[in-house]
């Protein structure tokens, strides 16, 4: 079998093959694990064979008579000589296996036993297993580091096991909603410190190895699969203190333990913080966090024993910026979120899994402004994922939050924008119409109920309207599953039209599912979402109330009604719904409204309007114009007023925007007009913020180190002023000194930008330069800024080198960061046509190279939806596609949505773009 073994053991006895005829995704739930008692011998002394073995003692309960016990099984080695079964209540009574069988599509292993297993007796299965460590990060893998102090290579082992890779590790019923108590013990070389869940019980000799021992781990609590966790390393630790008593610690390797500071003071913070939110204690002893070299995900939940990128946990001061800082904090707050929801309550089966993912996102952001007021992060964290939401969710291609998940590929492929964004989307909506109170006391009650369990979405609604209702912050006649079910169990959002009758001071509002698909089918657009309307006029300018005045809803059959609200503002003042983007939706008015929404903002007094309105405001105008809902040049007419803005969230939805345009533009005739129109725009804002000029100290709030840093970035894409000079000179003052490595008199939040216009002009020496000094850092954020830079070059010879680099399976570039390398260098006019040919014509061996870890594989296709725009790239790429069928398995999603993007692109191309050069051209001409 290609992927499972079954071997003679030592007496030369095995168990009889069968077929099987179960062939259900899912587990059978005849039975239900109690307890596992795990013993894993790590083996880290021979790098040419790392490698794994053990055994596992599991509980079985089961709940209907049974002749068979199938569980999940992948990549290991069973020695079926040593299997038992027994009977382990009343009176024990060994019991036997007759035959084994496997189910590779769905990774089952099945035994067939000798006598009925029955309901009310207690039976414990051994298996003995054993495997090899790898390099996939999933399942049980080895990672690696260099000594910086002797150059030499070290070794560790980690767990990655969500979704369903826990498996691979060791037999075991591997669905969320089998929870079940684990007695972990790990057997590793003396100088290795062991980690796992629990705390350390004790740790004994291994009587075969004197050179060996035992770490024995106290019980967990009950858990499923994927959140148990494991690790054999060298690495230090920062204590933290707790005044609960949870021992609370922080481990990296040695060299960098220094980076350790701030997560080691932030994590407890938030974790008490979290203790407060929810009204519950942290339920565990202990907890500690662990920054590893390799690790596909940002960071992972464990219970426990949470794990990090060494990107997402540490932070050097003065060589890591402040955007990379706060997206540590995030990452941490997410995590630790993650101990409540997901880990005390936990989803019934995969298709909830935004129940754990929206959640943490969202309350995350909570989290980090609480701890960390001062940043105001809290708008910034929600806007970007409203932007994510906004532009997969406009897709044909997209998904519902809660969607049906029927293999292991689609459980992997729901780690996705929708699960994550427009989740914590979706509890920030219903935060706000609820209100704190009601809000927090549905989940804390929600908490109480499963704790130790797992749930349903339908399990929270119901917590949820209890409380609403409790607070009377919901009509009687409303409840929350009926609103919620609309967000959760259809695609798509609304857009809402506002359509004013200004003799009669009235409006008319209406919904409708917002695509961007132009030539999408009437049926697609249908939808109905039960929508909180917000809103406020010129004369009131309430932006902070954002209880709903007015409710959109939907008739019994789900078909949308418009509604009619009165007491509109006179004729000459504005309208704006939607305050703060309390609701996932856009808003789109007449031209009448539009056009005095414009005369404020271009009046110079626009910040009368929210900052999160005015960025809104600019989505919605640049979206509904590439879809010839609006007219162009009213949205450059909107956008003009950019050059008086000076606030952080309105930038960041404009440059967006224009990016998607400035990607599609690159290859016309009017991608001149266009970068006048971005230099109009840049010009005013970049003095503001005096260029290049080290002010950072000088600055009051996040808001302005990251507008300047992402004012620079586009400055210097189009030339403004003295960008490219000044960034110029800062790489060449860094290049002269005796020791660059330790001394970079670049301010460290412009270093990313510096080293990208360097290298893109400059020379192959810059480039080995700056190569030279991401194999020397051992600081993350650092090795990753310089890996994003080196793709900026213009060099065809660096870039084809950098390809190689990239998937280099000596991983001189880590795997979790090569993606991230590769979409840079395709992101550059250069090297998006060298990066097409090499992902085309290597793609099976690029999947193989990721494979399982396939969320990674996904971030390759981004340039192409960003790049691909003409009809004959569409067919090029379309037959690719089907050329390449078996190299996509489990990232169909992605493929499908790129696909529509392209489709997209050139829909737009081809009707909207002879409009779109002709009112800039109007545009510019009034500018001169």
């Amino acid at each position: 079998m290609e992927w499972f073994l079954v071997f003679a053991g030592l007496f030369g006895f095995h168990f009889a093959t069968a077929n099987t005829t179960y062939d259900y995704y899912r587990l059978p739930t005849a039975l239900r694990p109690r307890k596992y008692n795990l013993h894993i011998l790590t083996r880290l002394e021979n790098p040419e064979d790392l490698q794994f073995s053990g055994f596992v003692k599991i509980s079985i309960q089961p709940l209907e008579n049974t002749k068979n016990i199938t569980l999940h099984s992948k990549y290991l080695t069973i020695d079926e000589s040593q299997t038992t079964l027994k009977k382990i209540s009343d009176n024990p009574k060994d019991n036997c296996v007759t035959s084994t069988s496997v189910n590779e599509e769905h990774e089952f292993y099945i035994l067939h036993v000798c006598e009925e297993l029955l309901v009310g007796v207690i039976y414990e299965l051994t298996l003995a297993f054993s495997g090899k460590l790898n390099n996939k990060l999933s399942g049980y893998y080895r990672s690696s580091y260099k000594d910086s102090a002797i150059g030499e290579t070290r070794w560790l082992s980690v767990t990655q096991f969500e979704p369903s890779h826990a498996r691979m590790a060791f037999p075991c019923f591997d669905e969320p909603h089998f929870k079940s108590i684990f007695v972990i013990s790990l057997g590793h070389h003396k100088k290795y410190t062991a980690l796992s869940n629990m705390p350390l019980n004790r740790t004994t000799p291994n009587d075969s190895d004197p050179d060996f021992v035992w770490s024995e781990f106290n019980d967990s609590l009950p858990m499923p699969t994927y959140l148990v966790a494991y690790s054999i390393n060298d690495f230090s630790h920062k204590p933290s203190t707790l005044p609960n008593g949870t021992l609370f610690r922080t481990w990296a390797r040695a060299d960098i333990i220094e980076q350790c500071d701030f997560a080691a003071e932030f994590g407890p913070k938030i974790l008490r913080y979290f203790e407060d939110f929810f009204g519950l204690p942290y339920p565990l002893p202990k907890l500690d966090q662990l920054a590893l070299p390799d690790f596909s995900a940002n960071g992972m939940e464990n219970w426990g024993l949470v794990t990090y990128r060494e990107f997402s946990l540490l932070y050097a001061n003065n060589r890591t910026s402040l955007e990379d800082k706060g997206s540590v904090a995030n990452i941490i707050s997410h995590e630790m979120a993650h101990q409540w929801f997901g880990n005390l309550v936990t989803m019934n089966w995969w298709s909830d899994l935004w129940l754990n993912e929206g959640f943490a996102n969202y309350v995350a952001m909570l989290g980090v402004g609480n701890v960390h007021p001062e940043w105001k992060a809290m708008d910034r964290e929600f806007v970007q994922d409203q932007m994510i939401t906004f532009r997969l969710d406009a897709l044909e291609s997209s998904h519902p939050i809660s969607q049906p998940i029927k293999s292991v590929s689609d459980i992997a492929a729901s780690f996705d924008g929708i699960s994550y964004e427009k989740g914590a989307a979706v509890v920030r909506m219903m935060h706000l119409f609820m209100g704190e109170e009601a809000f927090r006391s549905g989940l804390k009650s929600y908490l109480e109920v499963y704790a130790y369990k797992n749930a349903e979405q339908d399990d929270l609604w119901q917590s949820l309207s209890k409380a609403a209702h409790q607070f009377d912050s919901l009509p009687e006649k409303y409840d929350i599953k009926t609103i919620m079910d609309s967000w959760t169990l259809q695609t798509g959002f609304p857009v809402i039209n506002i359509f004013r009758d200004y003799s009669s001071n009235t409006a008319i509002i209406s919904q409708e599912r917002f695509l961007l698909n132009t030539e999408a089918p009437d049926s697609s657009r249908k939808g109905c979402w039960w929508v909180p309307l917000s809103y406020t006029s010129q004369s009131e300018k309430n932006f902070n109330n954002l209880k709903p005045k007015a409710w959109l809803e939907c008739d019994q059959d789900g078909n949308s009604q418009a509604i009619a609200i009165q007491r509109m503002p006179k004729s000459d003042q504005w309208v704006i719904f939607n305050k703060q983007m309390s609701a996932i939706c856009k808003i789109n008015y007449d031209v009448q409204n539009w056009k005095l929404i414009i005369e404020t903002l271009t009046s110079g007094n626009f910040e009368i309007i929210h900052q999160i309105n005015r960025a809104q405001l600019i989505d919605d105008i640049l979206q509904f114009a590439g879809t010839g809902e609006q007219d162009y040049g009213l949205a450059l007419k909107l956008t003009s007023y950019l050059e008086k803005e000076r606030s952080y969230l309105p930038w960041l939805m404009a440059l967006k925007n224009l990016e998607i345009l400035g990607g599609i533009l690159q290859k016309t005739d009017t991608f001149g007009l266009f970068k006048r129109l971005m230099v109009n725009l840049i010009t005013p804002i970049y003095k503001y913020v005096n260029g290049f000029d080290d002010n950072f100290n000088s600055m009051k709030s996040q808001d302005e180190v990251l507008l300047k840093t992402l004012i620079l970035i586009w400055a210097c894409q189009y030339e403004v002023l003295d960008c490219v000079a000044r960034a110029k000179d800062y790489f060449r003052r860094w290049k002269s000194e005796i020791n660059p490595d330790e001394n970079n008199p670049i301010p460290t939040n412009l270093r990313g930008i510096v080293h990208c216009i360097a290298i893109k002009n400059g020379t192959s020496e810059d480039w080995e330069f700056l190569w030279t000094r991401y194999q020397n850092s051992n600081v993350a954020g650092e090795r990753r800024s310089i890996l994003s830079s080196l793709g900026c070059s213009l060099d065809n010879n660096d870039l084809k080198r950098y390809l190689d680099l990239i998937f280099d399976p000596k991983e001189l570039i880590r795997k979790q960061d090569s993606a991230w390398s590769f979409t840079a260098l395709a992101s550059g006019k250069v090297g998006f046509p060298l990066a097409k040919k090499y992902f085309i014509d290597n793609v099976d061996t690029i999947y193989k190279f990721y494979y399982p870890a396939t969320k990674i594989f996904t971030q390759l296709f981004y340039p192409f939806a960003l790049n691909l725009a003409n009809r004959t790239e569409l067919d090029e790429f379309e037959e690719f596609v089907e050329l390449s069928e078996e190299s996509f398995n489990g990232v169909e999603d992605t493929v499908q949505q790129t696909l529509e993007q392209i489709v997209i692109n050139v829909q737009w191309m081809e009707t909207i773009y002879p409009k779109f050069s002709q009112s800039l051209q109007d545009h510019l001409s009034t500018k001169s």
